[in-house]
């Protein structure tokens, strides 16, 4: 018989272990032994891979585990930047819920919304993660039992199931323009005949076809293969540690390809991403395909957090915004992802984008501001040097010349299977007239039910947090008014001169954010808005900085910069940075006729670190080189 002490001991681990299972649900019972889950991750590619068709590639390591495995055609980012989707991957809530939609950001999390491998360690899992973090808001200490360049599933206890994360940013963005030097170093372990000749590379038909972009894209593609190989060091451990036929085997990149025109932008280069799914034999039920197949199941990141909660056996909890593809909680296929472009890095920006399995179609809240915003950190890269060059000398193409164009549409909807570089807009063909109604009317759906925080300005998000958090304030219908929000930047984005009336009736309304959409509308029409000069001078005095910036911003473009430049003055002196950046964009955009303000601009740093200062910082030191520009003609 059994000592009584050994039984009270291990019924008191069992009911511990309850509790713990208890923050997510309880373990459920037809998964006793739990797999171990281990995603191998990457940075800022599409999937330009062997496996996925791209001939140019060379990805042995990769190739053979979609051989092994499940290759996703249709697997998708939140938006064309890492750290709002790390937000979205770890939670498995939308960015544009959390408030960490821009980047970068600091959002705070409710308690009840964990990193998900919180629920994985509750219930008796090794969770490390090698090493990235970069979620838009301080990892909670509970997220991992390890977070550094030497967590690694080896030091778990024995027999304890492990999820384990390793992050590779060999091929990130940054690596592509470092000094040959650094470059060859980083790609010491490519043969010669894994090196990718600019001469045979495939130039994307919005890029121009020059020797520095050339060169670029090979180097993109160097740096996947010397990814690859990382991928086989970590799979080589696991087999070295017995482990080969143990773990489920997630590869996928953060977001797509790492170049101008790509990252930092929600068409299909920026949000498609490869992702392979190898299951071992004992879990090949829960697989979608036979070893070397081919899923075209629609799949968003916010969907990856609940998929291994379900395949762990822990019950999903009711927060979650993303549908489990996998396991015992998989649900029906879903018809529609979802994308969202907000601030990137020091430039504002609004888009929103639904895509199906042939169409994208993308809604632009701010269509007055050019494609081609200048971000300091893009126009490090050589293509993207050359490509504002040929633009600034009229030598390029139509296709090329398009991402410089002074305004967006307001809409634009593609066909990607015969479209896939998403060239051609359809938004104003009547043949496809009941796809946009349809994808328009879900855009707007979406946007309601997940609470979207991209209609509030950073300041008023962050105000209206400041005894709460931002999840709180997008559930909040009177903090968060979107059924007067969407109308309101829907009027604002259209540009139409007769609607100056509705405009200026937006100006008066109870709701600042609702101003603010006004005033932004004015801002839009440029000079047809002189009509309504005295309404923005009114404006000017507005309550709400940012409604106060983008009236300025209005007076400005009809004539009037002396009325204008005391209030975007009066911003870069702002208690905040998200006002003082506002107010920099502004000054940056009127260019030399904002040379009253150089003084002011050169004081506008913030005190302090934070990631709006950081991007402010940057705009003080090349916003006033402008001033010494010559006009252009």
């Amino acid at each position: 018989m059994m000592p009584l002490t050994v039984i009270r001991l291990r019924w008191l681990g069992a009911v511990v272990g309850m509790l713990a299972v208890g923050l997510s649900g309880r373990a459920e019972d037809h998964n006793p032994d739990r797999p171990n889950i281990l995603w191998i991750t990457c940075e800022d590619i599409s999937p330009n891979l062997g496996c996925y068709g791209d001939s140019y590639a060379r990805t042995p390591v990769l190739d053979r585990l979609a051989s092994q495995g499940v290759r996703y055609a249709n697997a998708y980012a939140i938006t064309g930047v890492c750290a709002p989707n790390r937000s979205c991957l770890i939670t498995g809530v939308y960015p544009s819920t959390l408030g960490s939609h821009d980047m970068r950001s600091t959002t705070r999390l409710p308690e009840h919304i964990k990193c998900f491998p919180e629920y994985l360690r509750a219930a008796g899992y090794y969770c490390t993660n090698n090493v990235k973090t970069d979620y838009n808001f301080p990892t909670p200490k509970a997220a991992w039992d390890e977070s550094s360049r030497k967590a690694h599933w080896r030091k778990r206890k024995p027999g304890q199931p492990f999820f384990s994360v390793f992050n590779f940013t060999v091929c990130h963005e940054s690596q592509i323009r470092q000094p040959d030097e650094r470059f060859f170093k980083r790609t010491s372990r490519l043969t010669p005949s894994q090196r990718h000749d600019p001469a045979k590379v495939p130039v994307p038909p919005f890029h121009p076809d020059t020797p520095e972009v050339r060169q670029d894209w090979a180097r993109y593609h160097d740096l996947i293969t010397a990814m690859d190989y990382q991928e086989g060091d970590v799979l080589e451990e696991l087999a070295g540690d017995g482990l080969a036929d143990e773990p489920i085997v997630f590869f996928f990149s953060d977001h797509g390809a790492g170049m101008p025109g790509c990252k930092k932008w929600v068409w299909e280069s920026g949000l498609h991403v490869p992702l392979v799914v190898r299951f071992p034999a004992k879990y090949r039920k829960w697989s979608p395909g036979e070893p070397g197949g081919t899923s075209d199941r629609l799949v968003s990141f916010v969907d990856f957090a609940p998929t291994v909660l379900s395949l762990v056996g822990v019950k999903i909890p009711p927060h979650v915004q993303g549908k489990a593809f996998l396991g015992p909680q998989a649900t029906e296929p879903r018809e529609y992802v979802y994308a969202i472009r907000d601030r990137m890095a020091e430039r504002y920006d609004t888009a929103r984008v639904v895509r199906d399995k042939q169409y994208q179609y993308m809604r632009n809240y701010m269509p007055h501001i050019t494609w081609s915003q200048y971000i300091s950190y893009t126009e490090q890269m050589p293509t993207m040097q050359v490509w504002r060059r040929l633009s600034e000398e009229g030598k390029l193409g139509e296709v090329q010349a398009r991402y410089f164009a002074p305004t967006k549409p307001v809409e634009e909807l593609y066909d990607t299977a015969a479209d896939p570089h998403q060239i051609h807009n359809l938004a104003g063909n009547p043949k496809y007239g009941p796809v946009l109604e349809r994808m328009s009317s879900e855009s707007v759906a979406w946007m309601k039910r997940t609470g979207d925080l991209g209609l509030l300005p950073e300041y008023e998000m962050h105000r209206r947090a400041e005894d709460r958090t931002p999840y709180d304030v997008a559930h909040n219908r009177q903090l968060n008014p979107l059924d007067r929000l969407i109308p309101a930047a829907d009027l604002a984005s259209q540009m139409h001169a007769d609607r100056l009336t509705e405009l200026v009736r937006l100006l008066g309304d109870r709701e600042p954010a609702v101003r603010y959409w006004g005033a932004t509308g004015l801002l839009a029409l440029g000079k047809r808005a002189q009509p309504v000069a005295d309404a923005l001078r009114s404006a000017i005095q507005d309550p709400a900085p940012n409604v106060r910036i983008a009236a300025a911003e209005a007076l400005a473009n009809i004539g009037r910069p002396d009325d204008a430049l005391p209030v975007l003055i009066a911003g870069l002196k702002h208690d905040t940075p998200f006002i003082r950046l506002r107010a920099m964009n502004v000054l940056d955009r009127l260019g030399r006729r904002a040379r009253p303000a150089l003084e002011a601009i050169k004081q506008a740093k913030m005190p302090g670190k934070s990631h709006v200062g950081g991007y402010l910082g940057r705009m003080v030191k090349y916003v006033p080189e402008k001033f010494d520009e010559p006009p252009k003609p």
